[in-house]
C-alpha cells in the first residue's frame, strides 16, 4: 500500500473531524451544520464553494495551474454524502451521537472526511490542467434523493464533469480491500401500495360482504407468481411485501386492506414489466371476488449502472497505488439501493466499495450489542480509511487528468 505520506501525517485531524461530524449526525436535507464545516474547510484552503444545491449541498471547485492542452479543460466529478440515519446509536464510545435518533449508521461522515481529506490535498498540489468538482450531497439516505435535487438545481450545468465517481464503505470486506462492478451494480429502489376495497360486515355473516383479507391473502400468494413464472429467471429480481393493513375488530370483516412492499431490480425494463404486471394484477383480482383493487407503484432510485471505460480506469488506479491483492474487478451485485445512480444516468463514471473490516476497530472503546454493519445501531466507520480513501481520489484525479 502506497499512501500519500502528506496525508497520511493528517491522519489525526480528519480523524477528529469524522468524530465531530459522527458526534452531530443531521437527517436528509438538514445537514447545515455539516455543510457549514464543508464550505468553511474548503474556503479555508482556497477552494472555490457553492452552496445550497439540493438545499444543502455544497460543491467545491478546484481549478487546476497547468494550461489545458487542447480546446475545454476536462472535468472530474468526486462525490460524497452527508446526511445520516433517524434511527437509535448503541455504542458508547465518547464519539457516539449527541442526538437521540439520529446515527450515521452508514458511514456519510467517514465519506465526506475522506473527500475533505483529499481537497485538502489537492488545494495546494495543483498541478494538472482541469478542474475538480468536489461534489457534498445531501439526503441520499431513505429514498430522498439528494442526487436528484442537486441535478434538478443545475448541478451539471453549473459544475460540467466528463466523469463521476463515487465510493462508499462496505463492512464485511477486508479493510482497505477496493472493490468494482461494471454494468448493473445496484438494484432500483421502488415502494408499492396496493389498496384492495370490498364491502365491510360482520364476520359471522361473511355471505354479505366482499371479504378484503381474504383477496389480500390471495394477491400475496399471485404476487410471488411474477417473480417465479412471469419473469426470465435470468433477470435478477425481488418482489416483498413488508406489510398488511386491515381490520381493528375480532368480529369485523374490513371493507378495506392495503398491502405494502418493495421491488429491486437491476435493470428499468425489468421493472417495467414487473410494474405493469402487478398494476393487471391488483385490478383484475379482486374483481373475481367482487371487490375492487388499485396499484400506487413509486419509482425512488433507478439501477446503478457503473459505465465499463470507467470503471476498468478506477480499478486500474486502485490497482497501481494498493497492488492488485486490495483490488476485486468483479464484486457480486448488491440488493441495496443508492442514489448515485441518477449520476450515472448523466455522465459517465462507476461507483466504488472500500472495505471497512468486520468492527475490530472498535475494539478498547466500544461498548454495544451487535455487529458493525450498515444501518445497525452499533456501526462506526473505521478511521484507519481515512489516508486510504483520501489518498485514492488524489491518485484518481491525477490519473484522470494525465490520460492522453
Amino acid at each position: 500500500m502506497s499512501l500519500i505520506a502528506e496525508i497520511e501525517r493528517t491522519h489525526e485531524e480528519f480523524t477528529a473531524l469524522r468524530r465531530d461530524i459522527h458526534a452531530h449526525p443531521e437527517l436528509a436535507f438538514k445537514e447545515n451544520r455539516t455543510s457549514e464545516i464543508v464550505a468553511e474547510r474548503l474556503a479555508s484552503w482556497g477552494i472555490e464553494v457553492h452552496r445550497g444545491l439540493g438545499k444543502t449541498g455544497v460543491v467545491g471547485v478546484l481549478r487546476g495551474t497547468r494550461t489545458a492542452r487542447t480546446g475545454k479543460p476536462r472535468a472530474i466529478g468526486l462525490r460524497a454524502d452527508m446526511d445520516a440515519l433517524p434511527m437509535p446509536e448503541h455504542n458508547r464510545f465518547a464519539h457516539a451521537s449527541k442526538h437521540e435518533g439520529r446515527m450515521h449508521g452508514c458511514g456519510h461522515d467517514g465519506h465526506t472526511a475522506m473527500l475533505l481529506g483529499a481537497a485538502k490535498y489537492l488545494s495546494s498540489h495543483r498541478e494538472f490542467d482541469g478542474v475538480v468538482n468536489f461534489i457534498f450531497q445531501p439526503a441520499e439516505e431513505g429514498g430522498n434523493a439528494g442526487a436528484r435535487a442537486m441535478i434538478e438545481d443545475g448541478l451539471f450545468e453549473k459544475f460540467p464533469c466528463d466523469e463521476i465517481y463515487g465510493m462508499h464503505n462496505m463492512p464485511g470486506f477486508p479493510a482497505a480491500q477496493f472493490a468494482f462492478r461494471k454494468g448493473p451494480t445496484m438494484a432500483s429502489s421502488n415502494r408499492f401500495d396496493i389498496i384492495v376495497r370490498g364491502t365491510g360486515g360482520h364476520a359471522a355473516q361473511p355471505h354479505k360482504a366482499v371479504d378484503t383479507i381474504v383477496i389480500a391473502a390471495e394477491m400475496i400468494g399471485v404476487l410471488q407468481t411474477l417473480i417465479s413464472r412471469h419473469r426470465n429467471p435470468i433477470d435478477v429480481a425481488v418482489l416483498s411485501v413488508t406489510q398488511i393493513h386491515a381490520g381493528d375488530a375480532y368480529n369485523v370483516l374490513p371493507g378495506e386492506a392495503v398491502i405494502r412492499g418493495t421491488v429491486r431490480t437491476f435493470s428499468t425494463e425489468v421493472l417495467d414489466e414487473i410494474e405493469n404486471n402487478m398494476r393487471r394484477v391488483a385490478e383484475t383480482l379482486p374483481r373475481v371476488h367482487g371487490g375492487s383493487g388499485e396499484l400506487q407503484f413509486y419509482r425512488a432510485y433507478p439501477p446503478l449502472v457503473n459505465w465499463d471505460e470507467p470503471t476498468d480506469f478506477a480499478a486500474r488506479v486502485a490497482e497501481e497505488v494498493f497492488g492488485a491483492d486490495k483490488v476485486d474487478r468483479d464484486t457480486p451485485q448488491h440488493g441495496g439501493a443508492e442514489d448515485f445512480s441518477f449520476y450515472l444516468e448523466k455522465v459517465p463514471g462507476t461507483y466504488l466499495f472500500l472495505g471497512n473490516g468486520d468492527g475490530e476497530h472498535r475494539e478498547g472503546r466500544y461498548v454495544g450489542m451487535g455487529p458493525c454493519e450498515l444501518h445497525n445501531p452499533n456501526y462506526d466507520f473505521n478511521d484507519a480509511l481515512l489516508p486510504v480513501g483520501s489518498t485514492y481520489w488524489v491518485r484518481l484525479t491525477q490519473a484522470f487528468f494525465a490520460r492522453a
